[in-house]
């Protein structure tokens, strides 16, 4: 197969910042992607409907028309469940994103404790909106490759089992308990998964050196956890979609003696995860992944134009943009033509 033409995807989870990074990275996902679903972890964070819309409005102005953001509450734990359904109602929030607090970059106004916002899961329930997790719980006395398991046991499952009708997005997958749990959830749960921790595990971290330009949160696991969601991604379940979790960081503060989570996948992410498919010899399962599978579960049509990635070795640049992108250095078998 020399090409690949299939249904313009969406990305179910993206960082682009603001200000100055933001008109440096959101051209990267507008190129490839017809919509995303836009992180809330400003700084401030983006907990207002006006806040979302100024927000919203300065995405736009740089990405221009072919391109919707599609825009998340964050959640903290005095939300107010009369503005989640109003910013709901009136088309500002598609869904609504829980940061355990202290879990991650700028989730320091998170969720404390998930019985403060069980109000405003039982007003998203009623509503239909979507809760997006960040799925690690951050009790310093669990080890940091087992938090995304430990909150699925402690925190997850009784969210699935105390609001049978919402629906859940766990994101940016990790483990082979993550890719268990979604797959044996009822349908009203799924599950994004990013093109890193399809490609990575923790040795990554670590090879010839300490890589900062490898570190996410959550972070890269062992060998069998990234063969599990390996599987699951290639599966062709509708349970599981593409989700980059783009995150991308100045150089400086990813190359420092406490260095920022988050990896810059955006430029070549369609090429990244063609090539896993490809080596998995499910490249027919490629365009339900990326285009179908999300717009689905979150109730949206599905988009009318077409993406083609054709088969063409290119060499991905040390810097984009000033920003180190994931594969830095490295030749990929794929490239988004036009």
């Amino acid at each position: 197969m020399q090409s690949i033409t299939m249904r313009r995807p969406d990305d179910w989870h993206v960082h682009l910042r603001d200000g100055d990074m933001l008109e440096r990275v959101v051209p990267h996902t507008a190129r490839q992607f017809a919509r995303a679903i836009v992180m809330p972890n400003l700084a401030p964070p983006v907990t207002s409907i006006d806040g979302a819309v100024a927000y919203r409005d300065r995405i736009v102005s740089v990405a221009g028309p072919n391109f919707t953001p599609l825009m998340t509450a964050y959640l903290t734990d005095n939300v107010d469940a009369d503005e989640l359904g109003r910013g709901h109602a009136e088309g500002v929030w598609v869904a609504a994103k829980l940061y355990p607090a202290g879990a991650t970059t700028n989730s320091a106004s998170g969720v404390t404790d998930i019985r403060n916002i069980h109000p405003a899961l039982e007003r998203m329930e009623r509503i239909g909106m979507i809760l997006c997790v960040h799925g690690e719980v951050t009790d310093p006395a669990v080890d940091v490759f087992d938090r995304e398991a430990v909150f699925i046991d402690r925190i997850l499952t009784g969210i699935v089992r105390d609001f049978p009708a919402l629906k859940v997005v766990l994101e940016h997958i990790t483990t082979k308990q993550a890719a268990q749990f979604v797959a044996d959830a009822p349908a009203t749960v799924a599950a994004t998964i990013t093109p890193q921790h399809l490609h990575l595990n923790r040795n990554a971290l670590f090879q010839g050196g300490l890589r900062p330009h490898a570190y996410c949160l959550p972070v890269l696991k062992r060998e069998e956890h990234r063969l599990a969601v390996r599987k699951a991604g290639v599966s062709g379940s509708p349970k599981f979609f593409l989700g980059t979790d783009s995150a991308p960081h100045a150089r400086e503060a990813k190359e420092s003696a406490c260095g920022c989570a988050g990896i810059f996948n955006a430029p070549f992410a369609l090429e990244s995860y063609a090539t896993v498919f490809e080596e998995e010899k499910a490249l027919d399962k490629f365009e339900g992944f990326a285009s179908e599978h999300g717009p689905r579960f979150y109730g949206l049509p599905l988009n009318d134009g077409t993406i083609t990635l054709e088969r063409s070795d290119q060499l991905v640049p040390d810097t984009v943009d000033g920003l180190v992108p994931f594969h830095a250095g490295e030749t990929i078998g794929w490239r988004v033509a036009g």
